[in-house]
């Protein structure tokens, strides 16, 4: 349902640097650039996308209270890696990886960070403790 998620920066080089490096963990790479607009993906034309963008109405981009982007992923590895780097690229811990609820199953692991404008994103995978 989602094609893409795009959020704000006001260092498009700083955003650009960190979510290249963050993005080479899961295989994801450049797929558009615009002038202040950069987005991320499998390809152009896979869906979905994730970008940073300076505001169009040339105000200071702030985070939302409230908002996340989460990354789905295939494994509890690939969440704890992503969550590494994140940090290792001067993002903010936001909530260790681990599960939250109950194991099992159907179990939600996942880790919280921050990029470096204050963006909110979630790496995560649901199932076992197998992955």
């Amino acid at each position: 349902m989602i094609g893409y998620v795009l959020l704000g920066t006001n260092d498009n080089d700083r955003a650009n640097a960190f979510y290249d490096k963050l993005f080479a963990v899961t295989g994801s790479k450049r797929v558009m650039e615009f002038p202040g607009c950069t987005v991320w993906g499998r390809d152009a034309e896979s869906a979905p996308h994730l970008g940073v963008t300076t505001p169009y109405n040339q105000e200071r981009a702030t985070a939302g209270n409230g908002t996340m982007v989460a990354l789905h992923v295939d494994s509890r590895a690939l969440v704890d890696a992503i969550h590494a780097k994140a940090i290792s690229l001067g993002g903010q811990d936001e909530g260790a990886p681990g599960v939250r609820g109950d194991e099992g199953p159907g179990a939600f692991y996942a880790a919280y960070f921050r990029d470096p404008d204050g963006n909110k994103l979630c790496a995560f995978r649901i199932g076992g403790a197998v992955g």
